[in-house]
């Protein structure tokens, strides 16, 4: 019987692609990009395969934010500060959030029957600042972000800190809910985790999981039968 949940925030719980969306275009424009939706998209693409990169242990975090910009900019055949707009595309990151549908009135139900707790990749400066301004603080027992730990999902290193900080988990009751089938699906099956993945674009599963939902809404039903 599940009675613990390791839940990820962004395309989840909160749409990232909105935010991201709104933030790298004020960042882009600041730095002298004419900003397209292709050019957007791109920077998106760019992005999320240096997040694949530091999940796989190639790069380092703080290479991640600077380098996605720099190969950006070089695409583009643009001289521009990289750093200066990786900062910049942070501090707008943390300013808007937006929740999926149904994604509040899910947690409403699941907070009265399950021990909760956030599992994020995200820099803890966006995610602390996201958390406090949406009010979902009290809906976890705990926050657990990677920057905070000092490794990442998919580490082992990542869930060892989160079990060693929690009060007497059993794994085989735990259950992660994400998006990503390399960070949070891979990581809850190397440590022993149930696994449930968010794929609202029906995408071909890379690794077998437990679960499959398109959304969090669907979530409490699914675990009445779990």
């Amino acid at each position: 019987m599940i009675d613990t949940l390791f839940l990820d925030l962004d395309d989840t719980i909160l749409d990232f692609g909105k935010s991201e969306d709104v933030a790298v275009r004020k960042a882009l424009a600041s730095s002298g990009v004419e900003v397209s939706d292709a050019v957007v998209s791109r920077y998106s693409a760019i992005n999320k395969l240096h997040w694949q990169r530091l999940e796989r242990g190639e790069l380092n975090r703080e290479q991640v934010k600077v380098q996605r910009f720099e190969t950006l900019f070089r695409e583009l055949g643009m001289q521009a500060d990289a750093r200066r707009c990786a900062l910049e595309y942070e501090e707008l990151l943390a300013e808007d959030f937006y929740f999926l549908p149904g994604a509040k009135e899910a947690l409403d139900i699941l907070k009265e029957h399950y021990r909760l707790y956030l599992v994020s990749n995200g820099t803890f400066s966006v995610q602390h600042r996201r958390l406090t301004d949406s009010g979902l603080y009290p809906y976890f027992q705990q926050v657990f972000i990677s920057e905070q730990i000092g490794a990442d999902k998919p580490s082992a290193a990542f869930f060892d800190h989160c079990f060693a900080h929690m009060d007497h988990p059993d794994r085989s009751k735990t259950l992660i809910i994400g998006d990503s089938m390399t960070s949070d699906m891979l990581g809850g099956i190397r440590a022993g985790l149930r696994t449930c993945w968010v794929n609202p674009g029906h995408l071909p599963r890379k690794y077998e999981v437990d679960y499959e939902i398109e959304s969090l809404v669907q979530l409490p039903d699914l675990l009445k039968n779990a």
